[in-house]
């Protein structure tokens, strides 16, 4: 019988010590204890209590220990998706990215060979504007119609006025953006223009600017009768670079293009300033882009 007890004690003992609960108690229950065996458990817990036991690791567990260690899981998922977008392509639009605001003087102009006011000719000059950006209208065509807005009737001499001051007035170069563009290209980076224009405005941008053959693709409004915020368009424009949607940054002042542009499935960011720009390339992990 008293060997019985000792060896469930020491049974007990042992338990308690590997599930790390105080064996005291039980000590004092093993005092009692006569014969070698006291002096055997008590070599017993002394081993138990020298030696370190390594815990148990169940396959589970393992398979979490290295998942929560991994690089992807332990980046932000905010800057896990950013940093994982591959953009091979930049989509640039003409007016006030690659180039700035209108030339104040050639606004003048052109109100003078109406004789108009300023609130007068604004709305006769954008009420067939995307006419003549979709190529319903010409340059010929479209300057009538506004010199009928205006209930004036233009001469031939007035007419070519018209078409050289309006392409003057588009015609102020960005160069932070311009300068940007050309490094893109010496890095292999495929750059495109998507603007809405009409014929002679591109008729004049491009011989005033040999630096826009550079760019892999041009995609005019007009040439194809559809314009911003079309998604057709963003899909040619794709095309025409032979580069995915999804591989595409696309640069435009006006918030209704960009939310097309994203719908389209393209990276979009608005053009206002040109730090606040850097500020957005930043913010979305693209700072790679301006210095590649």
């Amino acid at each position: 019988m008293s060997f019985r007890r000792n060896l469930l004690l020491s049974l007990l003992l042992l338990l308690l010590v590997l599930t790390e609960v105080n064996p005291t108690p039980t000590l004092v229950i093993l005092s009692a204890a006569n014969g070698p065996l006291y002096w055997l458990l008590q070599l017993l817990l002394l081993f138990v209590l020298v030696v370190p036991v390594k815990p148990l690791t169940t396959p589970y567990q393992q398979t979490a220990s290295a998942l929560a260690s991994h690089p992807i899981l332990r980046t932000p998922y905010n800057q896990l998706s950013m940093s994982q977008q591959t953009i091979t392509a930049v989509l640039f639009d003409y007016g006030m990215v690659l180039s700035g605001p209108p030339d104040p003087a050639a606004w003048i102009r052109l109100k003078q060979i109406f004789h108009a006011d300023e609130p007068a000719f604004h709305a006769a000059f954008w009420n067939h504007r995307d006419d003549y950006d979709r190529g319903a209208l010409n340059a010929v065509t479209y300057w009538q119609a506004v010199a009928n807005d205006l209930h004036q009737t233009l001469t031939p001499t007035q007419l070519a006025e018209l078409i050289a001051a309006d392409n003057i007035l588009w015609t102020q170069p960005n160069q932070p953006m311009i300068d940007w563009a050309a490094t893109l290209q010496r890095a292999n980076i495929k750059t495109g223009i998507l603007s809405n224009i009409g014929d002679e405005m591109e008729r004049g941008i491009l011989a005033r600017f040999p630096w826009l053959q550079n760019f892999n693709h041009l995609t005019f409004s007009h040439r194809l009768r559809m314009a911003k915020p079309d998604l057709a368009i963003y899909h040619h424009a794709a095309e025409g670079l032979a580069t995915p949607p999804s591989e595409i940054l696309f640069l435009d002042d006006r918030e209704e293009n960009i939310a097309a542009a994203r719908t389209a499935g393209m990276t979009a960011i608005q053009y206002t300033t040109h730090p606040a720009f850097i500020e957005s390339m930043t913010t979305q992990n693209l700072t790679h882009l301006l210095h590649p």
